[in-house]
């Protein structure tokens, strides 16, 4: 089957740009000596997680139980909920896949803490948890510099039913861009530094109050902004132990923007059909069969538009004066500056702004080398959103 042969809307993943970028993010976990947990929610998918496997990954990342089960159920044996996990319907869940696989989840509160104990404790189980910390994104995370943090780890990891196996963040902040008067690489070169650093202080700090144990004590860190320039280094006897990167499989058009890619390194475009055209006021409007369900509404930092319309998918080239204005649920709005060759019926490739979003608008992602689809994987974790 070809290209041309696909129905659309739907996305394609080129094997080669994939290879290369996980080939290239296994590198730096290997030369950093950090374990690389991939987060799979980026791509929900047994067959390209199994990849990242065999590349050298340790484990996945997942965001929700339902995630987590569903890669069990394929095989997976080591997965861990980056999420705070709460509730007795969810801690029942997790219990049941202790069974088959080892599982971690987060904390960020005493008051979730305590409740995973006693529901563990009560059930003859422990939980493996990570107290979720702070390092900027300012969303869930104990302050780390707030001396009560220290406290409440202190207090989690007496709690029974609980094993504390270490700290973990999430630096969201990676994407926010540029401050005024600063690049995009010493943007990214500041965030990586103070996600590593503000997580190797903490952990000296609860080494010093005889909470973790240097040689013993996870630090698990990660966003792909953040890993673009990132370096382990030695703090007071700690190293940053594991990486979660998930994006960097695809990469984006939010990616591009902040610098953490090119173009050329994306892996996933959206193939949709020109339906109709329209000549207003010296510009092309054209309407394609990908809305905000494919391509989502997402923007970010440095971005036009809504995705990157390209004219030559080979060498990722963009379509001149062409913007992807708007989104319906089921069109794309674009306009084009001076005209437009396309025609109602020719096909066109678009770089999703969000590529983790666009995924799990679908069922199915066809792996592509040329113009060859050579592979079709389910998107296997799809929906687990609970």
């Amino acid at each position: 089957m070809t290209i041309d042969e696909l129905p659309t809307p739907c996305l394609i993943v080129d094997r080669g740009r994939l290879e290369r970028n996980l080939a290239s993010m296994q590198e730096k976990a290997t030369a950093n000596s950090v374990a690389l947990r991939p987060h799979v929610k980026t791509h929900k998918s047994v067959a390209l997680a199994s990849k990242q496997l065999d590349q050298g990954a340790v484990g996945i990342t997942v965001a929700k139980v339902g995630e987590a089960e569903r890669f069990v159920a394929a095989g997976f044996d080591d997965v861990r909920i980056a999420y705070p996990v709460i509730g007795t319907d969810k801690w029942e869940r997790v219990r049941d896949l202790q069974n088959r696989a080892r599982i971690s989840f987060c904390v960020d509160t005493f008051e979730g803490a305590q409740a995973a104990s006693g529901f563990f404790d009560g059930s003859g189980a422990k939980a493996e948890i990570l107290l979720e910390v702070n390092s900027g994104h300012n969303r869930c995370g104990v302050s780390p510099a707030d001396p009560r943090s220290v406290d409440l780890a202190r207090r989690v990891a007496e709690l029974p039913g609980l094993h504390l196996a270490g700290i973990l963040t999430h630096a969201g902040q990676s994407y926010h861009g540029p401050a005024e008067n600063e690049s995009a690489e010493d943007s990214l070169r500041r965030v990586s530094c103070h996600e590593r650093d503000t997580m190797l202080q903490f952990a000296a700090r609860l080494a010093d109050a005889g909470i973790a144990e240097r040689g013993a004590f996870e630090i698990s860190i990660g966003s792909t902004p953040s890993m673009r320039y990132f370096e382990n280094i030695d703090l007071d006897g700690f190293r940053i132990t594991e990486i979660r990167p998930g994006n960097y499989v695809f990469h984006d058009a939010i990616q591009v923007g902040l610098g953490v890619a090119d173009l050329e390194q994306c892996a996933l475009t959206a193939l949709t059909t020109v339906v109709s055209r329209h000549r207003t006021d010296g510009r092309d409007r054209l309407f394609v069969d990908a809305g905000k369900k494919v391509l989502t509404s997402d923007t970010g930092a440095r971005t036009s538009g809504f995705g990157v319309l390209l004219y030559n998918p080979r060498t990722m080239e963009p379509l001149p004066h062409a913007s992807i204005t708007g989104l319906s649920e089921e069109h794309g709005w674009i306009e084009v500056g001076g005209g437009s060759t396309l025609s109602v019926g020719d096909r066109v490739r678009i770089v999703p702004n969000h590529a983790c979003v666009a995924v799990n608008t679908q069922d199915l992602l066809y792996v592509v080398d040329g113009d060859e689809v050579v592979d079709t994987w389910p998107v296997d974790a799809r929906g687990a959103v609970i």
